[in-house]
């Protein structure tokens, strides 16, 4: 992973199942196939692991070198992390899709008006929300300095990733009843 590079978290270690040094994988991705036997992820501390092993219908994980209840139980808690490289090459996009950090960064329009910039995508429920850093001449005129627009037809009309735009409906009323 370059140091220019942001990871992109996609899973949490959860708690010890067993013997054997498996652990609960919590995915935090969309995409459950990048995880499979060889593949290797970072964690926050700078620990490469590689998958010695992966039970979809269980959600359990055995890594390379943590094959025992004891050298596994340090990995509790843990982040797993990829690139926006291995992403791109491992996982795939129906049309009109686009991963979060296609989003993140994008700045915020209704017709000509910026409202703000994307600054995180949250998940909650099942619906993903921009999180948007309000455009500072309209927290100027006292409007909150953050706005969550959900990712639904309701409100994006459309998102142009090679400009880096994402174009909403009603998200200045949004706004102002924040």
């Amino acid at each position: 992973m370059s140091k220019k590079e942001s990871p992109i978290e996609v899973a949490q270690i959860g708690r010890l199942v067993g013997l054997r040094g498996e652990l609960k994988l919590h995915i935090h991705s969309d995409f459950p196939e990048q995880f499979f036997a060889g593949k290797t992820f970072i964690t926050q501390k700078n620990i490469t692991l590689e998958i010695a092993s992966y039970n979809e219908k269980r959600g359990l994980v055995l890594f390379r070198g943590y094959e025992s209840r004891e050298s596994a139980s340090c990995l509790v808690n843990s982040f797993l992390m990829t690139t926006r490289e291995a992403t791109l090459q491992e996982c795939e996009l129906d049309e009109d899709e686009l991963f979060w950090f296609d989003i993140i960064g994008c700045s915020v329009k209704e017709e000509e008006t910026l409202i703000g910039t994307v600054s995180d995508i949250e998940r909650i429920g099942t619906t993903d929300y921009m999180v948007i850093q309000t455009a500072k001449i309209l927290v100027d005129k006292k409007l909150p300095k953050t706005l969550f627009i959900p990712y639904i037809d309701r409100y994006v009309i459309s998102t142009l990733k090679e400009e880096k735009v994402v174009y909403v409906k009603d998200g200045l009323e949004l706004l102002e009843n924040s």
